[in-house]
């Protein structure tokens, strides 16, 4: 009996070194585990907790590589837009071309187009817009796209082809919020005027000339200033006195 315990025992220090090399992979499968967990919890909190555009660098940054990057990502581009910072927009939604987020896919595409027109390069803007729609009839963002093709059709000095067109585009709807999108962009186009390109030097001497106007304008309107009046009634004259 004491010869097999014996035997036993040697047997389980043979395999001890085994077992502690299983036990520390498994451990290190389970902390590996862990570790992404907690780096896609935190991830997942960095898209909802990011607002500011500094705030979505550096989780866009601190999350490079991972699932949540590119939501990250088309949030940050939104950022920069609503910031006028249109080519740093315009940058990421190209970078994100054909590689966004599982549903998402067709943001990058119009955003790109809208950062286009915001750059006044409104001929590629259109072709962006229209091209999107035509492939993707069925897509969220097809009004969208629509909307923005009609718009850069005016800024581009054709208002009353954009107008036509948007009206045309109302009569092919029937939901009531959708009608009333195109109304709003139908008012905003007839709103519309292109501004001749000026120098600084020229709108500089515009702001002059408009000042000037101005104060010749108030100096007419200013009442001449009237004689004082007196109220005081003249004192009657003394009686003579008789001698």
């Amino acid at each position: 009996m004491n010869e097999e315990l014996e035997q036993l025992i040697q047997e389980i220090k043979s395999l001890l070194p085994w077992l502690l090399a299983a036990g520390i992979v498994v451990a290190g499968y389970h902390g590996v585990r862990k570790y992404m967990a907690d780096k896609r919890a935190a991830a997942a909190e960095a898209v909802s907790n990011a607002y500011t555009t500094e705030e979505l660098e550096d989780a866009a940054a601190k999350f490079k590589g991972s699932k949540a990057e590119g939501v990250l990502k088309l949030r940050l581009a939104k950022s920069y837009f609503d910031s006028a910072n249109y080519d740093s927009a315009l940058e990421i939604y190209e970078s994100l071309e054909g590689k966004a987020p599982d549903g998402f896919a067709d943001v990058p595409v119009v955003g790109k187009a809208q950062c286009l027109e915001a750059l006044g390069k409104y001929a590629d803007a259109a072709a962006a817009f229209d091209a999107f729609a035509e492939a993707n009839p069925k897509s969220f963002l097809v009004l969208t796209a629509k909307l923005g093709s009609a718009r850069c059709v005016a800024q581009g000095g054709d208002r009353a082809k954009a107008i036509e067109t948007l009206e045309a585009l109302k009569a092919t709807l029937e939901d009531d919020l959708d009608k009333s999108r195109v109304e709003s962009t139908i008012e905003l186009v007839k709103r519309y005027e292109k501004r001749a390109e000026r120098s600084l030097f020229e709108a500089a001497d515009a702001a002059q000339k408009q000042l000037e106007a101005e104060a010749a304008k108030d100096t007419e309107k200013k009442p001449e200033a009237e004689a004082p009046k007196d109220d005081a009634k003249a004192a009657p004259e003394a009686p003579a006195k008789a001698e």
